[in-house]
């Protein structure tokens, strides 16, 4: 009750009268308690608040989202053998820039000003290229290259449906959500690509990762 008042910039009294009143949809706790889900109270602010939500105000960190890709991790191999195939020379900077990648859409998401976020996405696209440099250097195929992409993509779309839900946003608010992180992936998407082309111009005759050889 304090927090969703705050939020509108109402007292907590004014927030129940327009409760009874059926101004603002609540729902009570078991406890007897009254609750407002955010999606209501985002609703009743001035319509030219910020369309997308803000992902550090919903829960999500940086820090959530690299628990969620190392345990993605843990099965890569069932998907892509020629993971496990990956030194630890380069083991290592992919996944660090796989983790900058995401902290760094994070960043993008929540980012007031134009050139932070121009700023944040720049710095994912550097990550996301380094990452599809590496692959072409090691010789692993662009199809390869661009599925391995496209399977880390899907932990961080499922990780904005789930906060979606958790905090209960309306169906705008989440389609916003995801379109825009569906829009800044493709992107990060397009500088691996490029990336990947780098590498192979300067390493044209690197043999094939074993795992792939057929």
């Amino acid at each position: 009750m304090n927090e969703a008042s705050a939020m509108i910039g109402v007292s907590p009294a004014t927030l129940r009268r327009w409760s009874d009143a059926g101004k603002i949809k609540a729902f009570t706790t078991p406890g007897g308690h009254r609750r407002f889900s955010r999606a209501v109270v985002v609703a009743m602010l001035p319509s030219d608040r910020p369309q997308r939500p803000k992902l550090g105000l919903l829960g999500e960190t940086p820090e959530r989202m690299t628990r969620i890709y190392r345990r993605e991790l843990e099965h890569a191999a069932s998907w892509a053998p020629w993971i496990d195939a990956i030194d630890e020379e380069d083991r290592t900077p992919l996944r660090d820039h796989g983790q900058r990648m995401a902290g760094s859409l994070l960043t993008y998401f929540d980012a007031t000003r134009a050139s932070a976020r121009a700023s944040a996405l720049a710095t994912a696209a550097d990550s996301a290229g380094t990452c599809g440099w590496i692959a072409g250097r090691m010789g692993l195929p662009i199809e390869a290259t661009v599925e391995a992409f496209l399977q880390f993509r899907m932990p961080f779309i499922r990780e904005l449906g789930a906060v979606a839900r958790r905090r209960g946003l309306d169906t705008a608010e989440t389609t916003i959500l995801l379109l825009a992180a569906t829009e800044a992936i493709d992107h990060l998407l397009t500088a691996a690509v490029r990336g990947h082309e780098r590498a192979v111009r300067l390493e044209p005759d690197h043999p094939l990762p074993a795992a792939l050889v057929r």
